[in-house]
């Protein structure tokens, strides 16, 4: 897939509902009844649907987690204090 752009009609889809579309094309394509054009274009569509799945649960865990550093550099998590 050379156009790695999700395209507007899928930024706008939540989570749920792009990961409901993706599951109901893993679907389509695994039964093996769809025609090999509309099996490519089902394909594509999936991956940016999956990118757009990625995407928001980073935007989520980003929400929930706080990168920290101690004073010894190491590196880790903790809760995010959204008050």
């Amino acid at each position: 897939m050379s156009d790695s752009k999700i395209p507007a009609d899928i930024k706008k889809l939540s989570f749920e509902d792009a990961l409901e579309e993706l599951e109901d094309i893993v679907r389509d394509l695994e039964s093996g009844e769809v025609k090999l054009d509309e099996a490519i274009d089902s394909y594509a569509r999936g991956a940016h649907l999956k990118k757009h799945c990625q995407a928001k649960l980073k935007e989520a865990q980003m929400k929930i987690d706080k990168i920290v550093t101690s004073p010894d550099g190491t590196i880790g998590s903790e809760p995010a204090n959204l008050d």
